[in-house]
């Protein structure tokens, strides 16, 4: 069976954020992990997607994003253009309008912690 795959929006070189943790947390835990961040380059040895359109493959098993919700709404029609089984909108990445919008496009967005959705604490990373 192929491992689940997550692309993870906002991902950072920057060990201690949690667009950090979450590539960490997901690899820990068996994902095949696809950071995306429009400054390209690699994070935690894996390559960095300048878009969410470029990572290989067809529809993930999860997204999730940790971008301010103004940028989200920027990116949630390539988002749902996509396709994911889970939208997770990660503390400080939600808003109102965001969830809304990701609804009118038929996704069901989880307001969570990604992090702890795959069983780890970010304290522990």
């Amino acid at each position: 069976m192929s491992r689940p795959t997550v692309a993870i929006i906002g991902a950072s070189a920057d060990r201690s954020k949690y667009g950090n943790k979450s590539v960490r947390a997901h690899l820990a835990q068996g994902y095949e992990v696809f950071p995306v961040n429009p400054k390209g380059g690699q994070i935690e040895g894996l390559a960095v997607y300048k878009r969410l359109a470029d990572v290989p493959g067809g529809r993930l098993h999860r997204i999730s994003v940790y971008v301010p919700p103004e940028v989200g709404l920027v990116l949630i029609d390539e988002i749902a253009a996509r396709g994911c089984d889970e939208l997770w909108l990660n503390p400080g990445a939600e808003s109102e309008e965001l969830v809304s919008a990701a609804q009118a496009r038929g996704l069901e967005p989880i307001t969570a912690c990604s992090i702890i959705g795959v069983g780890m604490r970010p304290s522990e990373l």
